[in-house]
């Protein structure tokens, strides 16, 4: 199940990237809600993750839109050191669960 990662700093993006794929998972990562919205329409994305730095009003209209575009589970994150342990405890059985209700 592809996932979309959506963060405003593109550090922190990367590092979620890197571990999400290091460990197996089809991700991609943006920093913009029109880059987000693009590849949304893609219909691809099972996935959403929307970072900790994306404030109220973008976080609500990108998990609408996600929502008519067959996104499955949007997760709320907001990373804590270490990112790679974060992601692995927070994100990814998210990311499981929602891949095994296919």
């Amino acid at each position: 199940m592809r996932t979309l990662v959506l963060g405003r700093t593109p550090a922190r993006v990367s590092a979620v990237l890197a571990t999400l794929r290091m460990d197996g998972f089809d991700a991609e990562g943006v920093s913009t809600d029109e880059e987000a919205r693009n590849l949304l329409e893609s219909g691809e994305f099972g996935v959403l993750i929307v970072g900790g730095g994306v404030g109220p009003v973008s976080r609500a209209a990108i998990k609408e839109f996600a929502g008519k575009h067959r996104v499955r589970r949007v997760i709320d994150g907001a990373l804590a050191e270490p990112f790679d342990a974060y992601v692995r405890r927070e994100f990814e059985p998210l990311i499981r669960e929602a891949a095994s209700a296919e």
